[in-house]
């Protein structure tokens, strides 16, 4: 049975083509949108190779797949432009689009159960808070990772990169950054390790 193709998981990976077509139609702009979709093109294949080898659980799929339609639809409109952004600022009275904020509490919610499922699967860690506190400094790395990322493109192309950043005038956005990241790993650690370990064990068991 491990070796056929959940119907279910062709149909995430319909949903994410659909938004990926959506997306790159006409982006407000094209060299953001690259910048922007690259960890879904990167991933996708990814994916796609281990997938006989080793199969996520239908939880992790849904999480990476709503991760990448967060970054595809910043793809499209940039960060500081996505309209539903802008109705939460209404809404919550803030000075500036969230929308970047949620993308980066996704950088921490999805990765933290990425490596959680990686880490329990292989049986690197055996203690649950040591296994807490790994997976959180993978969310670190990997949110400090990309702010040099950003870093490395405001160097290189200067004015350029300013729709990639989204800063939107905030001397503090990478901080902000990395502790909505933060955030975003504690919460999934908090609420979803009963729902990953039933379905880990349901595959344990195929």
């Amino acid at each position: 049975m491990q070796d056929r193709i959940k119907p279910f998981h062709l149909l995430l990976a319909a949903i994410m083509f659909a938004v990926l077509a959506w997306s790159g139609t006409a982006p407000y702009d094209r060299a953001t949108w690259w910048m922007e979709v690259a960890p879904v093109l990167i991933a996708f294949p990814l994916l796609a190779v281990s997938y006989h080898r080793l199969r996520l659980t239908d939880l992790l799929y849904v999480l990476i797949l709503l991760h990448a339609i967060v970054l595809m639809v910043g793809g499209a409109y940039t960060y500081a432009r996505v309209p539903f952004g802008f109705q939460l600022q209404d809404m919550l009275g803030l000075a500036r689009n969230p929308y970047d904020r949620i993308g980066h509490f996704f950088q921490g919610f999805v990765p933290a159960m990425v490596a959680r499922e990686i880490l329990l699967r292989g049986g690197y860690v055996a203690g649950r808070r040591m296994l807490a506190f790994l997976c959180l400094c993978v969310v670190m790395a990997i949110s400090a990772s990309y702010e040099l990322v950003e870093w490395g493109a405001a160097v290189t192309l200067g004015q350029g990169a300013d729709e990639f950043l989204g800063t939107q005038g905030d001397q503090w956005d990478t901080q902000s950054d990395m502790f909505m990241a933060l955030i975003g790993g504690a919460c999934a650690l908090l609420l979803l390790p009963r729902w990953q370990d039933r379905q880990i064990a349901q595959l344990t068991r195929a």
